[in-house]
């Protein structure tokens, strides 16, 4: 049974009910935010200006992590009312180390997947089901050379 939405207009378009739905997941406000910290973050201590996407080159999980939990202890104590220092740059640093980590997380997941086709226990125990992997797109990202 097709599951069809019909606009006042007449036009037609599929359900989006299982289609990601990044206007609802994310907040404009939130991005702008950390755009704006990531723009001020750009110059390094040589004075130099690194390009925007610099960090997509590679930084070792560890190193997000040690950076996170730095951040993250720094914001619990402006939370709890010990430090007195605009906590929006602090959750912009989260955001950046947690973004990072998960980004090379997704790419070294990638590349097993790409090298193995042995599915991982986690894989196995989720069947076809699993909420996150679409096959076609991992396809598409293994034959790529990225």
């Amino acid at each position: 049974m097709a599951h069809i939405r019909q606009f006042a207009t007449g036009a037609t378009r599929d359900i989006d009910t299982d289609k990601i739905d990044y206007e609802g997941f994310l907040s404009p406000l939130v991005l702008e935010e950390f755009g704006r910290y990531m723009t001020a973050n750009r110059r390094q201590s040589d004075g130099s200006t690194r390009a925007s996407d610099n960090w997509q080159l590679g930084i070792p999980q560890d190193q997000y992590m040690k950076s996170l939990i730095r951040h993250l202890m720094e914001a619990w104590r402006v939370h709890r009312g010990w430090e007195h220092l605009d906590i929006k740059p602090i959750l912009c640093a989260i955001l950046f180390n947690t973004q990072g980590y998960l980004h090379e997380q997704i790419k070294r997941e990638r590349v097993i997947r790409a090298i193995s086709p042995i599915p991982t226990q986690v894989e196995q125990a989720q069947g076809d089901s699993h909420p996150f992997r679409h096959h076609d797109e991992d396809a598409d990202w293994a034959h790529s050379g990225v």
